[in-house]
């Protein structure tokens, strides 16, 4: 196995997260996102670090995968939960430990926060496989449900 790299996102990044999150829409969800939105979204991130921050994984300056993190303030903790949104890993690459390395990136960041208090993500529920290796990784599922309204 080739030597993965884990780094922060950079607006160089745009074109392949926007890829990803678009394969990942499809795989998924079958569902069909339009590339300029997408792309114009990552790069709102890229440059902004108020909105969160990527985390890319590679192997020899080739992007194999991508997260995003996000943040929610509670008050209840008086720290930030940091979200891990938008995953997706180039197909040849799964069940190689890239997300594992992604995931303890987003740790490690949170730690060295003086006031991030947890990670959370949503996961499809049909998604059994991402849910296992988010389990298998210490994460477990909460007591809420997830509701939306879009506009």
């Amino acid at each position: 196995m080739n030597h993965i790299s884990i780094r922060e996102g950079t607006t160089s990044d745009a074109a392949s997260i926007s890829n990803f999150q678009r394969n990942m829409a499809l795989e998924t969800e079958s569902k069909i996102l339009d590339e300029d939105t997408v792309l114009k979204g990552v790069e709102k991130v890229l440059t902004s670090s108020d909105r969160g921050f990527y985390v890319i994984a590679e192997v020899d300056s080739k992007v194999i995968g991508s997260l995003m993190v996000t943040f929610e303030w509670s008050d209840w903790r008086n720290g930030w939960f940091f979200w891990i949104q938008s995953v997706f890993v180039d197909e040849a690459y799964r069940r190689q430990g890239v997300y594992r390395l992604m995931h303890n990136e987003v740790i490690s960041r949170c730690k060295a926060s003086k006031d991030c208090c947890g990670i959370r993500l949503y996961v499809e529920r049909d998604n059994v496989n991402a849910q296992k290796v988010y389990k298998n990784l210490g994460m477990y599922e909460t007591d809420y449900y997830l509701f939306e309204e879009e506009f």
